[in-house]
């Protein structure tokens, strides 16, 4: 008789698991801008295009030029990203620099974040956190008095001067004529209406509630709506110059959530144990969370910063943004970057006073957010927001040069070629592999009522 074989794995365990879902928020192309009056709302996320600020007086243009060539640089996207319990709109603009003499160069890319007060929204949270504040009162008192009543001591019914206990059988009365149990006392009928109330009172409030939390949500949506196409006419591109910057082709920006394959079943000793995937969903968004890097100290011809990068993007191929403020970035490649967000640790001491052979634990590199400079003008701590990805550069156009329909002369078209010749025409086109945005953990604002305009930290992986 052949051995009975204990394996529960089947093609069909592999079928019956759904994919996960991470905390990562994922932006694809989808189809380009046909109409101008979107292009006008600051609240579509777009890529290329002009940028739609929030409100005006309009930034100056100065903040969107290369660091290197001092010229105007093209929007790469922007993203309308407020924050849930924040009653400022939120914005945030990336450009970048197409001359090939700037690439792999700092301040080629550039990122900035604008906030506008928004009244309406601050009143809605007010309103909740009184709501809030107003429940957590009531949870508090009625855990006080449940625990005052657990705290009385129990009478006994057999102590001398102890009070008539009822009968269970309710004949107490009946048997010994007794009036005084027959008619409750005026404590006695109060605590019992208050009982049975008490459930179709928190009924009663937890509806309105949920009505007023409705209509103040759909009020809260209109005077949004109204403010926002009110701005919208005061913060026209008509009379600014940022029109006249260089700009791609709109494309809009939809937001779909990511997820990733289940990790494969595989049967481990009961002595052994087992690393948890990399490529899993991040465990939080707090931005502390370890990534386990043991696999890229295995190889020194093999970047596997790279073959991961890769491996997580194929499952969703289209992506041009990666989203998760507070998360942890993707890595592009083994370099000063990585090193920078992903330090080694330390090796440990090794023994001095035994000679015997020590086998040292691997070091696993964990995402350092101390290595990340502070915000400049509130020294809060920043965290990860986003970062696009190679995909964005295959989806943007290099804008034709603005003379491109001229007519030369014949002397400007020899001095042309002689330009060509001799190496000096700049060549146009973006290098980098991935660009990550770090923001303000506090999301500071210059003016608690009003709008602010702050300048983001940025890290640029290059292609190998």
């Amino acid at each position: 008789m052949p051995p009975i074989l204990d394996d529960t794995w089947s093609d069909s365990d592999d079928e019956l698991d759904a994919d996960v879902e991470t905390n990562v928020d994922l932006g694809v192309p989808d189809g380009p801008v046909d109409e101008p009056t979107t292009l006008l709302d600051p609240s579509v996320s777009r890529i290329g295009g002009h940028p739609t600020f929030l409100s005006a007086p309009h930034p100056p243009v100065a903040h969107a030029t290369c660091s290197n060539c001092s010229q105007p640089m093209e929007l790469l996207i922007q993203i309308w990203c407020p924050l849930e319990e924040s009653p400022n709109d939120r914005a945030l603009y990336v450009w970048a620099c197409a001359n090939g003499s700037c690439q792999r160069k700092d301040g080629s890319v550039r990122a900035w974040r604008e906030l506008r007060f928004n009244a309406k929204y601050a009143e809605k949270l007010e309103r909740k956190a009184a709501r809030r504040k107003a429940k957590e009162a009531e949870e508090a008192a009625a855990a006080a008095a449940h625990a005052a009543k657990r705290a009385q001591p129990k009478s006994n019914p057999f102590a001398l001067g102890a009070a008539p206990t009822a009968s269970p059988f309710g004949l107490g009365s009946q048997i010994f004529g007794s009036s005084d149990a027959a008619t409750p006392n005026k404590s006695t009928q109060t605590g019992s209406a208050e009982r049975s109330g008490s459930p179709a009172l928190e009924s009663d409030d937890g509806g309105s509630d949920d009505a007023d939390s409705d209509s103040e949500s759909s009020d809260g949506d209109a005077d949004g709506a109204d403010v926002l196409a009110a701005s919208l006419q005061a913060t026209s591109l008509e009379d600014s110059p940022w029109p006249a910057a260089p700009s791609y082709p709109p494309f809009y920006l939809s937001t779909v959530s990511e997820y990733l394959p289940p990790p494969p079943k595989t049967k481990v000793p009961p002595a052994a144990t087992v690393d948890a995937d990399d490529d899993g969903p991040t465990k939080g968004k707090d931005g502390t969370g370890g990534w386990d890097l043991e696999g890229y100290e295995n190889s020194l011809d093999v970047d596997h910063a790279f073959e991961r990068f890769s491996k997580r993007v194929s499952y969703e191929g289209e992506q041009c943004l990666r989203y998760e403020r507070g998360g942890t970035p993707l890595p592009f490649a083994s370099d000063k970057v990585f090193d920078q967000l992903f330090p080694v640790p330390p090796a440990p001491p090794l023994p001095v006073t035994k000679p015997d052979f020590m086998v040292a634990p691997p070091r696993k590199r964990t995402y350092a957010l101390a290595s990340l400079p502070r915000c400049p003008y509130c020294d809060a701590p920043r965290v990860f927001e986003c970062q696009l990805m190679p995909n964005l550069i295959n989806v943007l156009r290099t804008p034709p040069p603005a003379d491109a329909g001229k007519k030369l002369t014949d002397a400007e078209r020899r001095a042309e070629v002689m330009r060509a010749l001799k190496g000096s025409v700049a060549s146009k086109g973006m290098e980098w592999g991935t660009c990550m945005v770090f923001s303000c953990e506090k999301d500071c604002a210059g003016t608690k009522e009003g709008s602010s305009w702050r300048e983001e930290y940025v890290l640029v992986q290059w292609d190998v």
